[in-house]
């Protein structure tokens, strides 16, 4: 600690952590110099639904770029239990997720009504039961988890198989798509940086871990630490080189590079495969040594 001091610690937590009492229990926490511990988590979807009147009324807005496309994202922030409420919004992401869903809808509608249409008598009385068509439907509707959208059953006065969209949901539901929402004490930085703070969250993975003992628990999170250290430099430097690809996708590149060894008589050929010129390109962005 005396090397390293830490003067600042951020806590970014994905939506397993939100809940009121902790919202409260981490606002309360301090360490020995007074400092308060800053947090970002994010906001699982279903307490979204309990913010349908907030999501409502935000009024979105870019980052202030003025050269920025009109479907990429936008902000908008809300008070929430003395934190921000930071919710991005991705229009284009929003649009393909609402036509999916109707899309959806449409065919289970179209579904519904040719079960309806077969439990009319045919001209030899067979015509499909109304429970049959019911249990049917139900079980499309629940692989395709749209269940929550839908009014099915049987008509009180007739016992006839029935549905009907709830439209009131669907329009609620449309009301999250496309969006990502936070909840943050941290007072320095803007919605867009709030949010960007959160996705590189998705950068660190190290569970499940499956060890007992304390020094292979320590190895392993060491060993992860370290990963994930090695793909932000890669990032970095592959940004810097203007090359707009992913460390995994860098690795799996290089991973095409073999090295060739042949022996003829006493002597030992030992030589790489051809390489392509987006091959070394990646070297080169990387500051590595070419291994030909």
């Amino acid at each position: 600690m005396d090397r390293f001091p830490i003067r600042r610690v951020v806590l970014v937590a994905d939506r397993g952590l939100l809940g009121h009492d902790k919202i409260d229990e981490l606002s309360e926490m301090v360490d020995n110099e007074g400092r308060k511990l800053e947090f970002i988590l994010a906001v699982p979807s279903r307490r979204c639904k309990e913010l349908a009147e907030t999501f409502a009324s935000l009024q979105f807005e870019g980052d202030g770029n003025e050269n920025r496309d009109e479907d990429e994202e936008k902000y908008a922030t809300a008070a929430f239990r003395g934190c921000r409420l930071v919710v991005a919004h991705d229009p284009a992401r929003a649009r393909e997720r609402t036509v999916d869903i109707r899309d959806c809808l449409a065919r289970l509608e179209a579904r519904a009504r040719t079960l309806a249409a077969r439990t009319e008598e045919d001209s030899d009385g067979r015509g499909m039961p109304h429970g049959e068509a019911l249990a049917v439907f139900a079980v499309e509707v629940g692989r395709a988890r749209l269940k929550k959208f839908f009014r099915f059953g049987f008509g009180k006065d007739d016992g006839r198989f029935f549905w009907s969209v709830k439209e009131e949901e669907v329009e609620k539901a449309e009301l999250f798509d496309g969006k990502l929402a936070i909840v943050t004490n941290v007072e320095n930085i803007g919605p867009a940086d709030a949010i960007a703070r959160y996705k590189a969250l998705t950068d660190i993975e190290i569970a499940p871990v499956y060890h007992w003992l304390n020094d292979r628990i320590r190895a392993h999170a060491l060993i992860r630490f370290l990963a994930l250290v090695l793909y932000r430099v890669m990032r970095m430097r592959l940004k810097a080189g203007g090359i707009r690809t992913s460390p995994c996708r860098v690795l799996e590149k290089l991973s095409q590079i073999r090295r060739h060894e042949g022996q003829i008589g006493d002597r030992v050929i030992n030589v790489p495969s051809r390489t392509e010129k987006d091959q070394r390109e990646l070297f080169d962005a990387l500051k590595l040594p070419k291994p030909f």
